[in-house]
């Protein structure tokens, strides 16, 4: 089965939304991720996100992101609003709540605001976030107990979470409905603020690092990939969009 191939929105993170579906069709990708920022996104973007995808044929295959936090608006409700009208197919959830029960809760909200819409709701895990491994969003999912639910392993994050794709196995491969690719030294970082710069800028194309990619690849077959490529390498190699665009496709699309 031939997988569908995703630009991630993380690729180009100051692109506005609409133009990051131009870039993503001008490189050849057949979907992107949406990026979506509640202090700034209005009915004309998601007027304008939609004209570009209908007009071009990219599937929007996510939008993200739903980050609850304490004091602060997650903005999920307007997000997956957009979501449901642009035809994003999944939404990312993650969490910088500490408590469980209150992330069980709030993610089941999502899941039960997006289903009308026949948006999924995908819980992620970050080692830079209180919701930081494999078992606790698998647990979240579980507790929730949504049928539009699952989980979003990013590979870099995986691996930084302590956890491989051998443990990914041990889930029912129906719980990972997509999964997102980057590579990176196989060397874990070990403080904070290295992983978060290996998260937002540190990342290379799939080959040019040492991530299990192929293994993950076997353990979760089939499902859409969104090739999650925060570099700052690539960002300054290639400041033109469709041209950074062009040179991840080249990585990513040897393993459709």
């Amino acid at each position: 089965m031939s997988r569908l191939l995703s630009l991630a929105a993380g690729v180009h993170p100051t692109l506005p939304p609409a133009d990051m579906v131009t870039a993503a069709a001008g490189a050849g990708w057949p979907a992107c991720g949406i990026w979506f920022d509640g202090a700034t996104w209005t009915s004309a973007t998601t007027k304008e996100v939609k004209k570009r995808l209908d007009d071009t044929g990219v599937i929007a295959l996510d939008m993200e992101p739903i980050i609850p936090a304490d004091g602060a608006d997650d903005y999920a409700e307007q997000l997956i609003e957009a979501a449901a009208e642009v035809g994003a197919r999944f939404i990312l959830f993650t969490s910088r709540k500490k408590d469980l029960q209150a992330n069980i809760d709030r993610y089941a909200q999502a899941c039960d605001f997006a289903a009308p819409h026949g948006i999924t709701i995908v819980c992620e895990f970050l080692p830079i976030f209180p919701l930081n491994t494999l078992p606790m969003a698998a647990d979240i999912v579980r507790q929730a107990s949504r049928p539009n639910s699952g989980v979003l392993i990013d590979n870099l994050h995986l691996s930084r979470s302590g956890s491989s794709p051998s443990d990914v196995a041990t889930y029912d491969k129906s719980l990972f409905p997509y999964i997102q690719i980057a590579d990176a030294p196989a060397q874990l970082p070990t403080k904070f603020e290295e992983l978060l710069d290996e998260a937002i800028n540190g990342r290379s194309c799939p080959g040019e690092g040492a991530l299990p990619i192929a293994e993950l690849l076997r353990v979760v077959p089939d499902v859409p990939i969104s090739f999650e490529v925060r570099s700052r390498a690539l960002r300054d190699g290639f400041t033109d969009a469709t041209e950074r665009a062009k040179h991840l496709w080249k990585f990513a699309s040897v393993l459709a």
